[in-house]
């Protein structure tokens, strides 16, 4: 085991070891302070009462159990375990007008489902279902992209939100169709989520499952995400983001399920970077993309030491896709290199290792700026079985025992300043 890898080991130890056990101390049950949980009515006061009145004691357990509570935002608070038990659902309100316009993440938002802001110490978990009743929601969006969003733009929730948080865990919990991306933790530290469902509708616009931005210290594990977008993003700052931008770093991925969806990624908005990412055990199916990380010249940075290691994919659109050209995929006209600037990406040390991939349309794409190539990738024991072989340009990449068989023409196609040395 390298030294890399053992850093990685050791943290994510340091995290699961920091992060608190169920919360002791009062336990306020919501029904005691009014909630009907009859799916009907809204028991967002009850709810909330019973977060103050446990936060005021100090910390405890605010428990859902026994039926579907339709809530308007919650916001959490330190020392509180919300414990929502299998069979119950904390159900958002249908009514667009109970979630309140917000600056969000240095932008215009709309106040989330559940949130916490400068809180520490909370633990969602219980076996029930965080439920964001997102369909109308996709459905304005859907309709405001078909009319080209002419007028004023509304901004859709995101389900659960920590901003600037720390030791927080989700555990034994389901999550699922949020209005748009669907737990996110922001500028936040010591996270621990694991053994939880993601959900959402295959064609749900902009439903991330867990989108770690600007967060360090992350345990991703035992995840089942089945989702209309990223299955992970992880971010940093936003497009032509002014700065300053933190990073997101430290964050292990592990033994989880990708469904449908657009991957395990890294970016697009990286404008802070990303250190430290590293992925094992995962397998995807029928996901739109599998291993990727994306930018471009207006929301770049430093993107390092990242590695990808015992994947397999099965019926994935794209299994490796690495490109400084997001949206697209492979440089459009002029290839002229630009000036280097804050939000230039650099990719480089990103180790693929153990991934068999079948039933492919495209092997995937390796593909960095003229100015900015992707340096140092290594493939190793990577088996990719595909329609369309693999594109690299403007990157260096090496490898053992790469194998990469196309239906339709090379298994491997070097464009402009594109090398690969395999034994």
């Amino acid at each position: 085991m390298g030294r890399f890898s053992i850093r990685l080991v050791a943290a994510a130890a340091v995290a699961a070891m920091s992060l608190p056990a169920l919360a002791a101390g009062k336990v306020c049950n919501v029904q005691t302070y009014g909630a009907k949980a009859d799916g009907t009515t809204k028991d967002t006061h009850a709810i909330q009462a019973a977060i103050d009145d446990c936060a005021k004691a100090g910390g405890g357990t605010v428990e859902l159990s026994g039926g579907t509570f339709v809530s308007a935002p919650i916001v959490l608070k330190s020392n509180i375990t919300l414990d929502i038990d299998k069979g119950a659902t904390l159900f958002g309100s249908s009514d667009h007008a109970d979630y309140p316009a917000k600056t969000e993440f240095r932008a215009p938002g709309t106040q989330s489902l559940v949130s916490a802001t400068d809180a520490e110490n909370i633990t969602i978990t219980g076996g029930g279902t965080i439920d964001g009743n997102g369909a109308s929601w996709w459905e304005m969006a859907r309709s405001e992209r078909g009319a080209g969003i002419v007028g004023k733009v509304v901004f859709r929730p995101r389900l659960v939100v920590f901003d600037h948080c720390k030791h927080i865990r989700l555990e034994n919990i389901t999550v699922q169709n949020s209005p748009s991306w669907q737990i996110v933790p922001y500028y936040t530290d010591d996270v621990v989520i694991r053994n939880v469902r993601v959900l959402a509708p295959q064609h749900s616009p902009n439903t991330d499952a867990i989108d770690p931005f600007s967060s360090s210290n992350i345990v991703i594990d035992h995840v089942y995400a089945d989702v209309g977008d990223d299955n992970i993003a992880i971010k940093s700052g936003l497009i032509n983001s002014p700065g300053p931008d933190a990073p997101s770093k430290n964050i292990t991925i592990t033994d989880c399920d990708f469904m449908h969806g657009h991957g395990l990624s890294i970016g697009s908005e990286i404008a802070g970077g990303a250190q430290n990412i590293h992925a094992e055990r995962i397998h995807f199916k029928d996901t739109d993309q599998g291993i990727r990380i994306k930018a471009n010249r207006d929301r770049g940075n430093d993107v390092s030491n990242i590695s990808f290691k015992d994947i397999t994919m099965d019926n994935v659109r794209t299994s490796i896709l690495i490109s400084e050209y997001y949206p697209k995929v492979l440089p459009q006209g002029d290839v002229a290199p630009a000036p280097v600037g804050r939000l230039t990406p650099h990719f480089h040390n990103i180790t693929i290792e153990n991934v068999k991939s079948i039933n492919s349309p495209w092997a995937g794409v390796i593909v960095g700026l003229p100015e900015s190539p992707v340096k140092d990738i290594v493939l190793k024991n990577v088996d990719i079985q595909a329609k369309r072989g693999m594109t690299i340009a403007y990157a260096t990449v090496t490898g053992t025992n790469v194998k990469i068989t196309a239906e339709d023409g090379k298994g491997i196609t070097l464009g402009p300043e594109g090398t690969a040395t395999f034994k």
